[in-house]
């Protein structure tokens, strides 16, 4: 008996690695699934590297003018400061399961995408969180450069629970970067979906006569004092000093913030390896092995474009 010739769709072209087509579909439903759960990664500044165990951001200072008084040399005013901000890359993040052939077979519905989504979310959801907490960091540290501005804050012990005074501090944040100079646009702020709503209710912040963009009948909230507000699973309210599941530059204690103010030029990310995805046949285990993973590392750049909101 003769052996059949098979065609085999998961070959490019009728050759190659049988399952080569598979993996592309895989890896872009875990690709997909990464972008759509993300919040923060198109609010900060990112940069990629094709190598390298950090990237450096240089931070230069302003330059100063005065008077020329008739007669005297130009020598030159104070020299312009300058320093840096590195970003260190971190270890790879991995998200992985094993999936056996009998149990995919008898699967009624599609056990990879839903495994490649919920790897994808498991991913965006680590990388958003470390941001958040990096937004934190950026609006408690010092200035870059000498005599600059650091990070801001506001504190008020009933900020979760009411609305008005959340939407007032907002209004105290606008003023503070618009007392540092920075620029008007782009300026966000993440809140938990609690206060979100708060805010949604308080309707002399979404109505119209009043300027409001929101809606009040869809739950959207729009701007307040110019800054867009973020719904945010992410915004870090834990204390995370001793939170070994997390890179310990990130550790820190964030049990007093309520949300978390910023302009992209807060913190930058830096990609050594973008979301990949591997799909590995186990002959010996009879399973699949689904494999997501990048590299990455997170780091404030300005903190005076970053301020937290805290209860204490």
């Amino acid at each position: 008996m003769s052996n059949a010739t098979l065609t085999r769709v998961g070959q490019v072209n009728g050759a190659g690695d049988a399952e080569a087509l598979f993996l592309k579909m895989f890896s872009g439903e875990v690709l997909a699934s990464f972008n759509l759960a993300n919040v923060f990664g198109d609010k900060h500044r990112v940069k990629s590297i094709s190598q390298g165990k950090s990237y450096q951001f240089p931070a230069i200072g302003t330059a100063t003018a005065g008077y020329h008084t008739p007669g005297n040399e130009i020598v030159g005013r104070n020299s312009i400061l300058q320093n840096e901000r590195v970003i260190t890359i971190d270890d790879v993040l991995l998200a992985n399961e094993y999936i056996a052939e009998i149990d995919e077979l008898k699967s009624h519905y599609d056990v990879r995408g839903e495994y490649a989504k919920q790897m994808g979310e498991a991913l965006a959801d680590q990388y958003d969180r470390n941001v958040a907490r990096n937004l934190v960091l950026a609006a408690r540290a010092s200035a870059t450069i000498t005599g600059g501005n650091g990070g801001g804050s506001a504190t008020q012990a009933n900020f979760a629970t009411d609305a008005a005074l959340l939407a007032a501090g907002i209004y105290s944040m606008a003023q503070s970067f618009d007392e540092k100079g920075l620029p008007e646009a782009e300026r966000y702020v993440a809140v938990k979906p609690a206060q979100y709503y708060l805010m949604v209710q308080k309707t002399d912040l979404i109505n119209k006569d009043w300027g409001g963009v929101g809606s009040y009948a869809s739950g959207q909230m729009g701007t307040v004092a110019g800054v867009t507000i973020v719904k945010s699973n992410k915004v870090p309210q834990a204390n995370d000093t001793s939170n070994t599941a997390i890179p310990s530059g990130y550790r820190a204690n964030y049990s007093t913030t309520v949300a978390i103010g910023w302009h992209p030029w807060a913190v930058g990310t830096v990609k050594l390896m973008d979301v990949r995805s591997e799909s590995v046949w186990d002959a010996r285990r009879q399973s699949t092995l689904l494999l997501a993973k990048y590299a990455c590392g997170h780091g404030l750049l300005r903190p005076e474009c970053a301020f937290e909101f805290k209860s204490a």
